[in-house]
């Protein structure tokens, strides 16, 4: 099997899953005693594809995504990002975080944003700026290159960020609710944007949302969460295809409308009897 080679060094070998997550568990101490956030989740994200976590609030879902990230450490079980752990994954900067706010340096230009991860391990200027380009592009900002964050639309501000997380081309991009306080013409907007984004850079997305049609719309499977302590109680495959254009027609679509349909009663604990819901 290949080991590919990057400007950051050496990755995992070609083929690998983007994240395993083996029987894990996390539990929080507390002043009232111990609280159980997730209990043995085990979940596959293989290589470029867009997984959604869904559930109800408190399921763990964020907290599942902080795991991979290795922002928290869980308290049993196995986490691998490109058959590394966490941690390493981390280190290597396999992947990049975006979240609910934008979190932009206000003093600083779209371009200087974008930027940061760039300066901050060392790349050379003149690399930065070719990069830089390439980012504004591809996230529709080429003409606000200049502006600052309060000139921006919290659109704007969203495709900042995600060209931000792409900056050091990570093969994985962890998303927690990154368009949750859009307005619903942005946030769709966004949505055909992100998309477009993940199919044009290949990179696998693990992305929390509470809503079920945005998990449908984006994902190639969804992963449906109990209440607290959070279980994946279900993984619907969407079968929309790689090739499936996420664009205004997919929202009107019969198979669209049944998979949100499918996502909502896995919510409410119906069985699905559709192909995809076992874990893989």
């Amino acid at each position: 099997m290949a080991v590919q080679h990057t400007e950051h060094g050496t990755t995992a070998a070609a083929g690998t899953d983007s994240v395993s997550v083996r029987g894990v568990t996390k539990t929080f101490a507390t002043k009232t005693g111990d609280v159980s956030a997730l209990e043995a989740v085990d979940l596959t994200v293989a290589e470029g594809e867009f997984v959604a976590l869904i559930g109800p609030s408190g399921c763990g879902k964020s907290t599942l995504l902080r795991l991979i990230a290795d922002l928290d450490t869980p308290t049993s079980g196995t986490i691998e990002v490109f058959g590394k752990p966490a941690t390493r994954a981390r280190r290597d900067q396999d992947y990049g975080i975006a979240f609910q706010q934008a979190g932009l340096l206000p003093w600083r230009t779209v371009a200087a944003n974008i930027a940061l991860p760039l300066e901050l391990h060392g790349v050379p200027a003149a690399q930065r700026k070719v990069r830089v380009a390439e980012l504004a592009e591809l996230v529709g900002l080429t003409d606000f290159a200049d502006r600052h964050p309060d000139q921006l639309s919290g659109g704007m501000q969203q495709r900042v960020a995600i060209a931000r997380s792409l900056a050091e081309r990570p093969r994985l991009l962890l998303m927690d609710e990154p368009f949750g306080a859009l307005d619903e013409m942005t946030r769709e907007r966004m949505q055909t944007e992100l998309s477009r984004i993940a199919a044009e850079t290949g990179a696998a997305v693990v992305f929390v949302t509470h809503s079920i049609p945005e998990a449908v719309f984006l994902s190639d499977r969804v992963v449906v969460m109990s209440p607290r302590p959070g279980r994946i109680t279900q993984i619907i495959e969407t079968g929309f295809g790689k090739d499936a254009a996420r664009d205004e027609s997919l929202r009107e679509a019969p198979s669209f409308f049944d998979r949100v349909t499918a996502v909502r009663e896995a919510l409410h604990g119906v069985p699905v009897p559709i192909a995809g819901r076992e874990e893989r």
